[in-house]
């Protein structure tokens, strides 16, 4: 696989999230549909969203690089092993970091020639690069689908609840 290849599979995956997130920006109360929660204590769809840049942002700022994230209270709040909170960020605020950390995974990558791909970042790094934007690719897909499935629960809430009668 090559720099291009990789970089392909990264702007794909971020396609069709980038669809959820004009559905999430079309309905007539986007922040109530960031915010709403399948159950008790489940990822709501900001999170899932965030979660995504989080880990751009973790990935290679922390992991790749060995320095710190660039946005560490978001890294604490979103990343991996996070506790999903109330506290739900503007879709707007959610589309500037998601796109700024992944245009900064893409600059990384496209920064690194083919046998780059082949080499780890440093000595601690879990894995060769091409292993790890394969990762970070399929991470992309897995939660579109968390994010994708919240959303249609929500919207199916919507038209329960708009269907019942007195109301």
């Amino acid at each position: 696989m090559t720099v291009t290849d990789l970089a392909g599979l990264f702007e794909y995956a971020r396609s069709r999230t980038q669809q959820l997130i004009d559905a999430v920006a079309s309905l007539p109360d986007p922040q109530q549909a960031l915010g709403w929660r399948p159950g008790p204590g489940r990822a709501h769809v900001a999170w899932q969203l965030m979660h995504l840049g989080a880990t751009d942002d973790r990935h290679l700022n922390v992991r790749m690089k060995g320095r710190e994230a660039h946005s560490p209270d978001l890294v604490r709040r979103f990343a991996g092993g996070s506790t999903p909170d109330d506290d739900i960020p503007p879709l707007a605020d959610i589309v500037k970091y998601v796109t700024d950390r992944r245009a900064d995974m893409l600059a990384h990558l496209r920064s690194l020639t083919d046998a780059d791909l082949k080499g780890k970042p440093n000595d601690a790094a879990p894995m060769v690069y091409e292993e790890w934007f394969r990762l970070l690719a399929w991470h992309e897909g897995h939660h579109h689908g968390q994010a994708h499935l919240t959303l249609n629960l929500y919207r199916a809430t919507q038209t329960a609840a708009a269907a019942k009668p007195g109301q």
